[in-house]
């Protein structure tokens, strides 16, 4: 295990080891990420383009950004983020996924910079970017103001955090447990704990103590009659996406 890992829940890692040689079959394990990830890069790269007067119509439009994927997984944020300029480090809790986003990055020919280590880590070693991606993680996490904190520190003043996660209610207990995982088995059985899923507002009040100021949220909705996903303004009730950015002074 890396060091610093006060909130690395070990059953958790444990959980996403066993699955890493499937990141990157989109009919595997992974295909709820896979289908979601349009969407994701659509709210990615907007914030981010927004945030530092960047024209998406560019080439690259991110180049001379530093950004970081925390619990980065096999790297499916990490490869569009590296095509797009940005200068990229991906890492990950997970031992076994680091290989894995290696080998299919060298194959795509993109250079990125993968890691197993943790948020606190990272923080206690005065890294530093201008973007943190913090996709899916904080549910996972056994303390959520200690993680949100490092990832505070992570960033230059001025900089973006992107945190995605799953509401807590009765809805998304039927969508995320019991439909993800149950009925139509895109996860495996106990993938999530129902108690850690963090609400909006619960999310927020933990960035503002972690030292972020939220400027933005918006819904990750499943269309089921056309089986993908968009954002919405007004539906945060199960997945939803936020941005906040690190006070320049």
């Amino acid at each position: 295990m890396p060091e610093n890992t006060a909130t690395v829940d070990a059953g958790e890692i444990a959980k996403f080891e066993a699955m890493a040689a499937e990141w990157w079959d989109p009919e595997g394990k992974f295909k709820p990420l896979h289908m979601l990830n349009p969407c994701r890069l659509d709210y990615i790269t907007r914030q981010i383009a927004a945030e530092f007067g960047r024209d998406l119509t560019a080439p690259k439009p991110f180049e001379g950004l530093r950004l970081l994927d925390i619990g980065c997984g096999g790297g499916l944020l990490c490869e569009p983020m590296a095509r797009l300029g940005a200068e990229v480090v991906g890492a990950d809790a997970a031992e076994r996924n680091i290989p894995v986003a290696k080998v299919h990055a060298e194959q795509s020919g993109l250079k990125i910079d993968y890691r197993h280590t943790t948020a606190e880590a990272m923080a206690a070693d005065g890294e530093q970017f201008d973007v943190v991606l913090n996709m899916e993680v904080v549910e996972h996490v056994a303390d959520p103001l200690v993680y949100l904190t490092a990832c505070q520190q992570l960033l230059k003043p001025g900089g973006l955090h992107i945190c995605s996660t799953i509401n807590r209610n009765a809805k998304s207990f039927a969508m995320a447990i019991v439909g993800a995982e149950w009925v139509m088995r895109w996860l495996p059985k106990g993938t999530h704990e129902w108690s850690k899923f963090i609400t909006p507002d619960e999310l927020f009040h933990l960035m503002r103590k972690a030292g972020l100021q939220p400027v933005d949220r918006q819904g990750f909705v499943f269309n089921f009659a056309r089986f993908t996903w968009s954002l919405s303004d007004r539906d945060l009730s199960v997945n939803y996406v936020t941005a906040a950015q690190k006070p320049t002074t």
